[in-house]
């Protein structure tokens, strides 16, 4: 798979990042509709809240997590707590096309996801753990960044795969984005990833995949 057209460095050991530029398309919201509801139909047929913990993409990630320094039973990855949700009977929200895609993404592969508006980074791009004194305004608040895998631009932290940043949010008038996906290195592939993609976008023609690539 080609490489991002832009450089991302790894300080983290054992993360894979999956990228994809998306770009909304016109019309689809009822089979999107219907898609969120399929997605979260098939989260409940095969997982459980009790054995999450030992789904290998979930324990993978939980290992990386405690790498960074970060306790996932604390600060949970952003699928995890997702899928938690969705297994507890909720229902994936209407909230904006490339946003419910990608929540779709996370659900069906039990991965963090984010979607970052385009042109609201600067590239290169670090996958580090956050350092003391570090924080962002998170979409639930001022977070803590301290010990917590993250991604950051040439300005500073720009997204960890906990909770989004709101510098680099979805807003209603976004046509363009990038979305990423952390990916456990041997447990999710790039390949399988953009499968998923893929197929969801088949199903939900609501954007357009313009650039796949991972780094």
């Amino acid at each position: 798979m080609e490489k991002p057209p832009f450089e991302v460095i790894k300080e983290l050991q054992g993360w894979l990042l999956f990228w994809a530029r998306l770009e909304v398309a016109p019309g689809g919201e009822k089979l999107l509709s219907d898609l969120r509801s399929e997605v979260a139909r098939k989260a409940r047929a095969r997982l459980t809240a009790e054995g999450l913990a030992g789904h290998p993409p979930i324990s993978a990630l939980r290992k990386l997590f405690h790498a960074a320094g970060c306790d996932p039973t604390c600060y949970r990855p952003s699928s995890e707590a997702l899928l938690r949700r969705v297994l507890k009977g909720e229902e994936l929200p209407s909230l904006h096309p490339l946003v419910d895609i990608n929540n779709c993404l996370s659900v069906e592969l039990a991965v963090p996801c984010c979607v970052m508006r385009e042109g609201s980074f600067t590239p290169p791009l670090l996958l580090r753990a956050g350092r003391e004194g570090e924080s962002y305004d998170s979409l639930r608040g001022s977070f803590n960044l301290a010990g917590k895998p993250l991604l950051a631009d040439a300005c500073g932290p720009l997204d960890t795969p906990i909770t989004g940043n709101e510098k680099v949010k979805i807003t209603p008038e976004t046509e363009t984005a990038w979305l990423v996906a952390y990916l456990p290195e041997h447990a999710v592939t790039p390949e399988s990833v953009r499968d998923v993609l893929l197929g969801l976008l088949g199903s939900a023609p609501v954007a357009r995949a313009s650039q796949i690539s991972s780094s």
